[in-house]
């Protein structure tokens, strides 16, 4: 028994050692890095390589937004001429017909003046002041708004504009009003690339020229004018002729630019249109369960799927009829590494993490082509990188298509695209709207700003318990707590509710609640909220101080479930499709390939690249870590009755158990951990599956008679070598019979209850009531001080 306690305690020594070197940060290069930005300043990168006025032909191109232009951010000068507050200039490059003079101009942008906007500017207004670890990052070669640096107050437009060193970022406005000489706008501007999109297939390539043939809207085909186009070399491709062969061009390829000042359309991003077609490649039918996302990465380089997944539909084209125009998605995007000579850095533990981020997808009428198609917008909550990487919303052609700061070419990509009606359709209560989408959209731009802005020390880095996917499920979290409250506080919602309690609405809102409890506690799996996730839930209600964040160690290990992002992606992606949403997935590895010296490598959760040790810990954990409901007690405790009133006839009969109390309080506590612990731990907790493996009933079935078997054989063969005095008690069949109904009823409440604290619980009953009231320790032949002497 003694060897098997050690083992015991090595095991949870691994674990913790692992734990404590994945999530130290790791040390830094003491020579000073140049930025990938800085290295990718082309002349075909920069906004002066492109005229002001573009004369283009609109049969075949069309402007990426009504208002498209350059933020530029304006000097302490000017802010302190022009009043406070937070604004920027914006030269226009595209306009709505109304508004054409305007193109050119350097105007005023600002925001609308609602309650909204202003809650919002009052929790991320904020000054900047690098501090040590700003600078110390800068010297790694990363971009930093070194511009920003000693301002006494930094908004959110200021903030997108000052994030590079540049004024190079170009933007969509949305709900756009121009007064007084000013552009206001209600929502945060959306990073785009180009200023134009056309849709093309190619012809022929020549160095970095181009020869395609344009889309006709007439015929449906490609048979449109040819053109010479320029395809600059950014850090997505080697070579144009990759993308001439590319399989993921046969639907042809949306280009986004702008004319040169020689007149010559020059490419800045691409997307494969077949990415964003309503023509899946497969449909997954009546299914609730989420295939594997990452299947066969490395071999599917170069390609990109589709696949739509319906648990209700009967046939395929029922299930793509289910989406039609103005249908909404919730994405869940997440990229993987890039493997090979020059790929990623080799990380720790076989672990790749990659990033994940929400966003929201939207099925429009593309103008050029006249067929639904989807046009998605990422909210990107991004830490402060050498690519110039800006957290905020970004269209898919500027954060994926990008040729110098894309990922389309280097990084395996799948989003998945989520449609459920509690959470992507919005709410009417009489004139009260109430939008779940858009709550998360307000959370995650405030979690965005916050980023940019480095919450004050302009440098926002990833931490055991901020990063990505942490910060993204606290924006969740707390959008999920804004309708709690909103709906709480607000008498005509509840008028409307009690008024009409049979309404679709009304069944529709009971859903969201009731997934909004379900996401709280994956979210919160030990029920315990993160003191920031709290403070700042009510800080944005208008109830705390102000936001912070916590950096710990023990922060993350509350919201544990969401450190890696692939398992944040498949957790919320798992809990929607139990609830019958529709899933939509967009896939692409490394598109158009080619590339040697590098391939895709899909993102893992820790220990992802050495398969046995990273389940087993995922199993240890998931199951330490959950605790039971409410209900799961309740369960826990009738598997125990259900138990007893099999073993106790069972053994009285057998004359096996027989009544003899003999309480000792200290061996009432060892039992607790040796045996109930220790075992639960080896027998349920590492070979019984986790329910984030999604494993079916007959794999599940299987695990659960392996661990009853080996629990059986293990009592004989530890009384053989490790602990005499259960020789040769642990051979009599009697005790085999009881202990494999222990081991199955525990296995069942571990299931059940998704915790191994309650097979533990069950575990620790039947021993201390088998001991100490039917003469368990007895047959033993244990006395107190052997055992307490066996402890130590």
């Amino acid at each position: 028994m003694r060897t098997f306690k050690w083992v015991i305690w090595g095991l949870l020594g691994i674990i913790c050692a692992i734990a404590l070197i994945y999530f130290s940060p790791e040390p830094q290069p003491a020579v000073p890095q140049e930025s990938s930005y800085t290295l990718s300043q082309p002349a075909g990168n920069q906004p002066s390589f492109y005229p002001l006025e573009q004369d283009i032909d609109p049969t075949f191109y069309h402007s990426v937004g009504d208002w498209v232009g350059r933020l530029i951010l304006p000097n302490p000068e000017e802010i302190t001429a022009n009043s406070t507050g937070d604004w920027v200039w914006f030269q226009v490059y595209n306009a709505p017909d109304t508004a054409q003079d305007l193109i050119g101009d350097k105007v005023r942008l600002e925001w609308q003046e609602t309650p909204q906007i202003q809650a919002y500017l009052d929790a991320v207004t904020t000054p900047i002041e690098f501090n040590q670890t700003t600078r110390n990052s800068q010297k790694d070669g990363n971009i930093h708004p070194n511009r920003l640096n000693g301002w006494s107050q930094v908004g959110p437009l200021q903030s997108l504009a000052g994030a590079r060193p540049k004024n190079d970022v170009i933007v969509r406005l949305e709900e756009v009003i121009w007064a007084e000489n000013r552009l206001k706008i209600a929502r945060s501007p959306i990073q785009v690339s180009g200023r134009f999109y056309g849709l093309v297939s190619i012809v022929s390539t020549q160095g970095e020229w181009l020869t395609v043939r344009h889309y006709n809207p007439e015929s449906d085909r490609f048979d449109g004018v040819e053109e010479v186009i320029r395809f600059r070399k950014g850090r997505l491709f080697s070579t144009p002729q990759q993308l001439e062969a590319s399989p993921a061009g046969e639907a042809g390829w949306y280009i986004y630019g702008a004319k040169d000042k020689q007149g010559v359309f020059t490419v800045q991003a691409i997307a494969p249109r077949s990415l964003f077609q309503l023509q899946p490649d497969r449909v997954i039918l009546g299914s609730d369960r989420l295939p594997n996302l990452w299947q066969n990465t490395r071999e599917r380089q170069g390609t990109v799927a589709t696949v739509l997944i319906d648990p209700e539909a009967k046939s395929k084209p029922d299930a793509i009829s289910a989406w039609q125009a103005g249908d909404r998605a919730l994405i869940l995007h997440l990229f993987g590494g890039i493997g090979g000579e020059n790929g990623d850095e080799q990380t720790i533990w076989a672990t790749v993490t990659g990033h994940f981020s929400f966003g929201v997808a939207e099925i429009i009428r593309d103008p050029l082509t006249n067929e639904l198609s989807w046009e998605i917008v990422y909210q990107q909550v991004y830490a402060h990188n050498p690519n110039g990487i800006i957290a905020g919303n970004v269209t898919w052609a500027n954060y994926m298509g990008d040729l110098h700061r894309g990922w389309l070419g280097t990084r395996p990509v799948v989003d998945v695209l989520i449609k459920l009606e509690a959470v992507t359709q919005d709410y009417n209560f009489d004139g009260v709207i109430l939008s779940p989408l858009q709550a998360l959209k307000y959370q995650l731009n405030v979690m965005m700003s916050r980023y940019r802005t480095g919450d004050g020390t302009g440098s926002a880095i990833v931490t055991p318990a901020s990063s990505c996917v942490q910060d993204s499920n606290q924006a969740l979290y707390i959008a999920i707590e804004q309708i709690k409250q909103q709906v709480a506080t607000t008498p005509q919602i509840q008028a409307w509710l009690q008024q009409h309690p049979n309404h679709p609405q009304t069944q529709r809102f009971q859903a969201l609640v009731a997934l909004g409890k379900e996401l709280e506690q994956n979210l919160t799996p030990l029920g315990v909220v993160r003191s920031d996730w709290k403070q700042n839930a009510e800080t944005l209600a208008g109830v705390g101080d102000r936001l912070i964040q916590d950096n710990d160690l023990f922060a993350g290990i509350l919201s544990w479930r969401t450190i890696m992002p692939r398992r944040g992606q498949d957790i919320i992606a798992d809990l929607l499709l139990d609830k019958k949403a529709k899933l939509w997935l967009l896939q692409s590895f490394q598109v158009p390939g080619g590339e040697e010296s590098i391939f895709p490598v899909a993102p893992t959760v820790l220990l992802g690249q050495v398969p046995v040790l990273s389940t087993l810990l995922i199993r240890v954990v998931t199951g330490l870590i959950t605790l039971p409901s409410g209900w799961g007690w309740l369960i826990c405790v009738s598997i125990g009755l259900g138990y007893a009133a099999i073993a106790v006839p069972f053994g009285l009969m057998t004359g096996f158990l027989q009544f003899r109390w003999d309480l000792n309080w200290n061996q009432f506590f060892l039992t607790l951990v040796f045996p109930a612990f220790s075992e639960e731990l080896v027998f349920r907790g590492l070979l019984l599956p986790s329910f984030l493996e999604n494993a079916s009933a007959g794999a599940w079935l299987f695990g659960l008679s392996l661990s009853t078997i080996l629990f059986i054989l293990y009592h004989p063969l530890n009384a053989r070598y490790f602990y005499p005095p259960g020789y040769p008690m642990f051979w009599d069949w009697r005790f085999l019979v009881l202990a494999g109904w222990l081991g199955i009823a525990c296995g069942v409440s571990y299931g059940v209850t998704r915790s191994l604290w309650s097979a533990v619980s069950l575990h620790w009953l039947a021993v201390i009531i088998w001991l100490f009231v039917f003469g368990g320790k007895g047959k033993l032949h244990v006395k107190q001080t052997e055992m307490l002497h066996e402890s130590h």
